[in-house]
């Protein structure tokens, strides 16, 4: 094997040490610099995309705030017009329930009115009824008509007695 012959060994030590030194050089001044710029453009790719997440986050977490600020406040006007509503509705049902009371208790004293006025009538029809049929029947029974005075006089006591 010619590496381990000492003869060429001290010029192989040499060539080595020419070759390592011109791909050290070779290394630091040309593919290095090119992998530190892929990692660092990664790198800074990769941070951009944190930010940019990061951002979008916040904004997101804005909009669902201001989303629910703006349906908390939805729900608290229409709670004050569904209230607002219920009052009015309230109010004007109040109304209308205090007219119609007044309409049926007016209807009512006029018919309690009327009733009274009829019941009278009827009343005095019925004493003037009843005194003819009472000035009939002495006059058949006992065979002289008694004075319409005395036969009304009569009937409106016995209605008194029995009305009382």
């Amino acid at each position: 094997m010619p590496q381990l012959e000492t003869a060429t060994f001290l010029p192989q030590l040499v060539w080595l040490l020419i070759s390592f030194a011109i791909l050290y050089l070779l290394m630091a001044k040309l593919a290095l610099p090119r992998v530190a710029e892929v990692v660092d453009g990664r790198r800074k790719r990769l941070e951009h995309d944190l930010e940019e997440a990061a951002r979008l986050k916040r904004e997101t977490e804005k909009a669902i705030a201001d989303y629910e600020q703006a349906l908390a406040s939805a729900r608290a006007k229409a709670q004050t017009i569904a209230g607002e509503t219920r009052t009015r509705i309230a109010a004007e049902q109040a109304a209308v329930r205090a007219k119609l009371e007044a309409e049926i208790s007016e209807r009512t004293k006029a018919a309690e009115a009327s009733i009274l006025a009829a019941k009278q009538q009827a009343l005095a029809s019925l004493q003037s009824v009843a005194a003819q049929a009472a000035s009939d029947v002495v006059a058949r029974l006992s065979g002289t008509a008694p004075s319409n005075d005395a036969v009304e006089a009569a009937v409106a006591q016995a209605l008194a007695k029995r009305s009382a």
